[in-house]
């Protein structure tokens, strides 16, 4: 069973450590706490709906679509530029969770069912 207290503290640990990590790959104009900031209103609206017992692919998607978000929120809140490398970052978890996805359907492409055939007559 997952309990709120649970959820708060794990979400609140990483939201710790997302904004240290990204703190020592930043700038050093940009702080961790700019970055906490930033990424803040994501990390509650996943902690959210992982109470929720959202299914796991529309949870993930989520997530790739939050981080995506906060990457963005990143570079505005950043007062110089950001390395390149971040950017690209932010794209990473959309494109592993799209590349699953997209393996998974090809998988599952002889379990769909034929389309129906168009009688003559």
């Amino acid at each position: 069973m997952r309990h709120p207290l649970d959820i708060i503290a794990m979400f609140a640990a990483l939201w710790l450590l997302a904004s240290m990590m990204l703190d020592a790959l930043t700038p050093k104009e940009l702080t961790a706490i700019m970055i906490g900031v930033a990424i803040g209103p994501a990390m509650v609206i996943t902690a959210v709906f992982y109470y929720l017992r959202c299914p796991r692919t529309d949870f993930a998607v989520m997530f790739a679509a939050l981080w995506l978000i906060s990457d963005i929120a990143i570079a505005f809140v950043s007062p110089t530029q950001l390395p390149h490398f971040l950017i690209v970052l932010g794209f990473v978890p959309a494109l592993m969770i799209g590349s699953v996805l997209h393996w998974q359907r090809f998988q599952r492409r002889h379990e769909q069912l034929p389309a129906p055939l168009v009688k003559r007559g």
